[in-house]
């Protein structure tokens, strides 16, 4: 009998590569994490990153790898060469999906036009203020086109197929593709530099065989599919197998929540994507575990945690951004961080980064149900923070609805999956 085939998932998260090998039933044959071996705004450590990685797995289980499919974060964005080359020096470096552009906004706002008043890419937050930013700095520097605008998935994936006109729906709402038309909204398409935007291809779409270098520098079957994925928030969905009634929030770097709707919802700072044939809304904070880690090392958090009373509130009101500036559950990018005061206490201190993380989901699952999503009934927890149980019981608290922590679930199993159905037999 032949080795089972295996699908082989990539999440490019905010902190660092992930990779998750997985057969058709979901048993995890491998997997391995690392940080990015260069800034996360340079588009040569997510290439270095993935061949380190997959370096590490066993070439007898690579050899049964028939199909990949990568995640990214929603919104980081690069301006390329139509052959994928960065361009040279400070342009070749993406503009991170937490830098609001407040300067381009109106005139992102203009291209979407009315109707798409609502859509992500109108405002300060979106990639296609980014974008504008990207092409105005090209063009004070000298830089003549043609170029790509690129997000992080779309990039790699371009690298893995040695082919880089495609980009996956999902991963361009926030550049201005409207899911419902399958158009650009507005006259973004009418722009003198519309060529450099991505062709579009759903997620879970087969888009041929790797190419040359990047099956061998992976040791790859040269026979492996390339499958268009997702962004990291959705890959995560994918993972967790949510039943009705249940929200999902991913405790990364980064606060996401995301839950299936039966029609599209569209509002600042909303992301709505077409997953597995259903429609998943939700929305990405700027705050996040991120903000623990500057106060306190992994072991501080486990340690202080253990000495928190989830019952009884700190009485702080933190509002915990690294940084000016957040895209949801407020589309405000001058927002500022609430840190202070700060008790003398760590273990206080925590608890109320904790309570002030919480407030922010409270706040976001409330906003969607104002935009028309069902309340939720359950939350599933995924992310490193869904390690933690004081945390857990924190948030229960305060979302008064049940809180499971499912930690073992990553955003690259979930792309796993989406390889490997997408190459399985009807």
């Amino acid at each position: 009998m032949p080795p089972e085939p295996l699908g082989l998932g990539v999440d490019l998260g905010s902190s660092g590569i992930r990779v998750a090998l997985i057969d058709h039933q979901g048993g995890l044959a491998a997997a391995a994490e690392a940080p990015y071996p260069g800034p996360f705004d340079d588009p040569q450590a997510w290439r270095a990153g993935l061949i380190g990685l997959c370096s590490r797995l066993p070439a007898d289980l690579r050899a049964r790898v028939v199909a990949i499919a990568l995640d990214g974060t929603s919104g980081t964005l690069l301006l390329c060469r139509p052959d994928g080359t960065p361009l040279a020096g400070p342009l070749g470096l993406a503009l991170p999906y937490h830098q609001a552009c407040p300067d381009h906004a109106p005139a992102a706002a203009a291209l979407v036009g009315p109707a798409g008043a609502q859509a992500p890419a109108a405002s300060a937050s979106g990639s296609l203020a980014r974008a504008l930013r990207l092409l105005a700095q090209a063009r004070a520097a000298g830089s003549e086109g043609p170029w790509l605008l690129r997000h992080q998935a779309d990039w790699l994936m371009g690298w893995l197929l040695a082919d880089w006109r495609w980009g996956e729906e999902g991963n361009n709402l926030r550049l201005g593709w409207d899911l419902r038309a399958q158009a650009w909204w507005g006259t973004i398409a009418e722009q003198p530099w519309a060529a450099a935007l991505p062709q579009v291809c759903a997620s879970g779409t087969r888009l041929g065989p790797l190419g040359h270098d990047a099956a061998a520098a992976l040791g790859l079957p040269p026979s492996c599919q390339v499958v268009a994925g997702s962004t990291d928030a959705s890959a995560a969905v994918l993972a967790a197998n949510p039943q009705p009634g249940d929200g999902i929030t991913v405790l990364g770097t980064t606060l996401v929540l995301k839950q299936f709707v039966p029609e599209p919802i569209e509002g600042p700072g909303i992301s709505c994507h077409r997953l597995a044939g259903r429609w998943l809304v939700g929305g990405a904070s700027n705050a996040g575990c991120a903000v623990l880690r500057r106060f306190y090392s992994d072991q501080q958090l486990m340690e202080l945690s253990r000495q928190i009373d989830p019952r009884r509130p700190s009485g702080l009101a933190l509002r915990p951004l690294l940084r000016p500036g957040e895209r949801f559950p407020v589309d405000d990018p001058a927002l500022e961080p609430i840190l202070e005061p700060r008790p003398v206490g760590d273990a206080l201190y925590l608890q109320g980064l904790l309570e002030g993380l919480a407030a922010i989901e409270q706040q976001g699952w409330r906003r969607l149900r104002q935009l028309g999503a069902s309340p939720i009934q359950r939350v599933i927890s995924l992310g490193g923070g869904a390690r933690n149980p004081q945390w857990r019981l924190i948030r229960q608290r305060l979302l008064g609805v049940p809180v499971r922590n499912r930690p073992q679930c990553t955003a690259a199993q979930g792309m796993a999956r989406l390889a490997l159905s997408a190459c399985s037999p009807p």
